[in-house]
Order: C-alpha cells, then sequence, then structure tokens
C-alpha cells in the first residue's frame, strides 16, 4: 500500500510580507479549509468547491474590493 503525505496548509504567494493578514488554505475531501495563519490552532472555516471558484475568480478579475 503507497502512503500518502500528510496535506499542507499553503498561502498565496501574494500574501504580505509582514504575515500580519494571511490566511492559509488546504484541500479538504469537501472543499477547501481556511484558517488564520497567526492562530494555527483557531477555527477552521470548511468552503465548498463552487463557491471557492468563484471566490477565486472574483479575486482574479479586481471585482473584490479592499476593506
Amino acid at each position: 500500500m503507497t502512503s500518502l503525505s500528510p496535506p499542507e496548509w499553503f498561502k498565496s504567494s501574494h500574501s504580505g510580507g509582514s504575515g500580519t493578514e494571511c490566511v492559509e488554505c488546504m484541500r479538504g475531501e469537501s472543499g477547501t479549509l481556511v484558517r488564520d495563519s497567526k492562530q494555527t490552532g483557531g477555527p477552521v472555516i470548511a468552503v465548498q468547491p463552487h463557491a471557492w471558484g468563484s471566490f477565486v475568480a472574483a479575486l482574479r478579475c479586481g471585482t473584490l474590493e479592499d476593506r
């Protein structure tokens, strides 16, 4: 039987250098998992694949405003 490596959290390559406003993501069985990079033991949000795809598409198109 082949052993799979554990999934790893990742940050966007566009994350700020200060590290104060980053989230980490990981692909899960039912979608994308998102957590605060400063509180890795804190809550995790599970986002369904369609919703995550829409979110990423909006980021790429620039349709989301900075807040």
